[in-house]
């Protein structure tokens, strides 16, 4: 069978500056949020500028995704559906929706995906979002590789999948704490990430089992160790998050699981990349160098400890050893590191506090700091979280990425011909209509020739072989072989450009397909008539409205998580003793009481709870 599967490396985009970076550092793919409606209410970018990127991207055939991922009010439909023209019209390949109100609108003929947010766990729910017309399914990040093989199995769909990044401790599309507390839904972009907040677990007596701990903080999410069990799996988009992350993160991390993804594919003949060029570096990729919370494969091998990051949702950085002496502004470490004046370091004081330090100076294991010492003594372990030298190679420029083309000049009656070959098969030819003169010096002539016509160093191309066909040296004058080399790469990347096909849009919108669920309650996330309709064209019976519509005055799950802290603290019955009755539990979050329901059978805890105080219906 000669097919082969393409894997797809899907890196952020806050902006287009981003989303260029990210595709010279090696991705395949961008998703980046539209002018509205993309779930990072801080990370919109206009249509011309949405357009550059696709343009950028498209070069390489790489695809260029927009975050269309909120839930709409029924007066925004009709912005909605102009919007989604207007990035179809600017080369946008496919749009990631979550409200499905969106397919029942005059949509233009691209393709779509299921954000994570629709909640995507199960073999049917996958399967129904393919015959209602989307092409690829963003899966829960909870899921484990036997989840994952099992939905591959049983559906025909692209499957993508969160690699790396910052972990939602609720399952995605199912949280509404923000809202609850502050009025802000996660749901419409707005998330105030109260998971990242100091919590106390109590029991329902009072005792304190846990204070002021992030105790809904997870660590980050990182893949590297599982990308071939992934792609066995069935994945074909392994996504990194982070479009509010900085420059300096997207840079580092695309270019790290290139690699990795790169020495996956060369060794397996069923794999190839989705798009073409290869990409040159500056820097060694680190990705422990970029922001993170610790790391963790989360759920795919099954529940394990620890997940969490208790103490900080902050970025502690690398451990580089323990303090040997300390002095009024200067320290002294244990390690076999490298430092730099400027570095930035942290440690956990006796609070269990992460503090944050900044050497002016360095001078071999001694660190000059900014400010005096305060709370530190000796053995305590150090963390870098700024590496001041790394961070400097990614101020600059530190990637290229490349297409490998052959270039062939010969003979025609008039004068010579170039002919150009990219790594796909595209080809190009150029005429150079000039009198023929024989060279009188036939070794300076043809390296000449061919040094000239490999100087592609200012275009996206790379000669791997020029190849002279002719029937004896010609004389040449190097602005002729200019002028002809630049013709022939302008056709090119014509001729490239004519090529590039978007992604079809899905054939298969069956209006027969049935949705799992016979009922909807307000976790189905129906905020507009559309979205209503569509569930009730396809055998729904019974529709809540979402819960930002703020009709559910009563306590009801805010948040619906894998991460359990009864088995953070030794309290899961499964892993004790016979007869063993855990505590029940109540999470304090400032002056707010969640009280904690447990879901034993399905591995799931509930974070109960009720709207902070009465809203006016947001539609």
């Amino acid at each position: 069978m000669n097919y082969r599967h393409k894997l797809e490396l899907l890196a952020p985009a806050k902006n287009l500056e981003f989303g260029i970076e990210a595709i010279n550092h090696g991705a395949d793919a961008v998703y980046i949020g539209g002018p509205t409606f993309g779930a990072r209410a801080a990370a919109g970018n206009s249509v011309a500028d949405i357009e550059k990127l696709a343009a950028h991207a498209h070069r390489y055939d790489a695809k260029v995704l927009v975050a269309f991922n909120t839930i709409l009010r029924d007066d925004e439909l009709d912005t909605a559906q102009r919007l989604t023209h207007q990035l179809y019209d600017a080369g946008v390949d496919a749009l990631i929706v979550q409200d499905l109100g969106l397919l029942r609108l005059d949509l233009p003929p691209i393709a779509l995906h299921a954000s994570t947010q629709l909640d995507n766990r199960t073999p049917e729910k996958v399967r129904f979002l393919q015959d209602v017309g989307f092409s690829r399914v963003v899966l829960a990040r909870e899921l484990s590789l036997e989840q994952i093989r099992a939905i591959a199995q049983q559906t025909d769909v692209e499957l993508e999948f969160f690699i790396h990044g910052a972990l939602c401790v609720s399952y995605s599309g199912q949280c509404y704490i923000s809202h609850a507390v502050t009025g802000r839904s996660a749901n419409r972009g707005e998330c105030a990430q109260l998971c990242r907040v100091p919590c106390t677990l109590e029991t329902r007596e009072g005792a304190a089992i846990a204070k002021d701990q992030h105790l809904l903080s997870l660590k980050d999410m990182n893949q590297t160790v599982n990308l071939q069990a992934l792609a066995e799996a069935g994945i074909s988009s392994f996504k990194i998050e982070g479009r509010l992350k900085d420059l300096s993160y997207v840079k580092n991390v695309t270019a790290w699981y290139r690699q990795k993804l790169d020495a996956i594919i060369e060794g397996q003949p069923q794999w190839q990349r989705a798009s073409v060029g290869k990409s040159r570096y500056t820097f060694t990729p680190k990705p422990e160098k970029s922001f993170n919370r610790g790391s963790t494969d989360y759920f795919l091998h099954g529940r394990q400890i620890p997940i969490t990051s208790f103490l900080t949702p902050k970025y502690a950085g690398e451990p580089v050893g323990k303090i040997s002496r300390l002095g009024d502004k200067w320290l002294e470490v244990q390690s076999q590191e490298l430092f730099h004046n400027g570095d930035g370091f942290s440690y956990f004081n006796q609070k269990n506090e992460l503090v944050g330090l900044r050497a002016n100076r360095a001078e071999g294991n001694r660190l000059f700091l900014a400010e005096p010492i305060r709370g530190l003594k000796v053995g305590t372990l150090l963390y870098r979280n700024h590496d001041q030298e790394f961070e400097k190679l990614l101020e600059k420029k530190s990637a290229e990425r490349q297409l490998i083309v052959k270039l062939k000049l010969s003979e025609t009656p008039d004068g010579f011909a170039l002919q150009i070959i990219d790594e796909k098969g595209i080809s190009a030819l150029a005429v150079l209509n000039q009198v023929k003169e024989i060279a009188s010096n036939p070794e300076r002539a043809l390296t000449t020739i061919k040094d000239q016509l490999a100087k592609l160093g200012n275009t996206i191309f790379t000669a791997d072989t020029v190849e002279l066909e002719l029937s004896q040296p010609w004389f040449i004058p190097v602005s002729s072989l200019n002028a002809l080399r630049r013709d022939v790469v302008e056709r090119l990347e014509q001729a490239r450009s004519a090529a590039y096909r978007r992604p079809a849009s899905s054939e298969q919108r069956s209006p027969l397909a049935v949705f799992p669920q016979p009922k909807l309650n307000y976790l189905g996330n129906v905020y507009n008539a559309q979205a209503a309709a569509f569930y009730q064209d396809h055998g729904v019976s019974e529709i809540a409205p979402a819960y930002e519509c703020n009709q559910q005055p009563d306590e009801v799950s805010l948040m619906i998580t894998k991460h359990c802290l009864r088995y953070s603290f030794n309290q899961c019955p499964k892993e004790r003793e016979p007869g063993f009755k855990p505590d029940h539990l109540v999470l304090k979050m400032g002056k707010e009481a969640f009280r904690l329901k447990f879901d034993c059978k399905r591995c799931e805890m509930h974070v109960l709870g009720k709207l902070k105080q009465p809203r006016s219906n947001g539609k």
